[in-house]
């Protein structure tokens, strides 16, 4: 059965805008993503109020997109605290494969049909 779909790995990382750093945030600080997985390297430390800001806009840059979406050029995220001025930059590694049964109970809709 044919049921993969591809999603894109991630690196977030801490990069300098020229403003000071107000945060606990320091240059070169990371995390990863992979599918449903944020990966925080040992001793790597990231705050919970940028995490949250971060978090609903990796999904999508997950995703494969259409080569206008905006989602797909903007990958410098400000820290939402607007006196730092520590950004965050959104990479895409690589490609993974996942398979849509191996991730879900609930089937897809053209197995509904059948």
């Amino acid at each position: 059965m044919d049921d993969l779909f591809t999603l894109y790995n991630l690196k977030v990382e801490v990069v300098e805008t020229g403003r000071p750093f107000v945060c606990s945030h320091k240059p070169g600080d990371y995390f990863l993503v992979e599918g449903e997985n944020i990966i925080f390297p040992e001793n790597n430390y990231f705050s919970m109020y940028s995490l949250s800001a971060l978090l609903p806009l990796l999904p999508a840059k997950q995703r494969p997109l259409h080569e206008n979406d905006w989602m797909l050029s903007d990958a410098i995220i400000a820290c939402p605290d607007p006196h730092c001025g520590a950004a965050f930059k959104i990479t895409r590694t690589n490609q993974r494969d996942w398979s849509h049964s191996e991730t879900t109970v609930v089937p897809l809709a053209k197995d509904l049909k059948e």
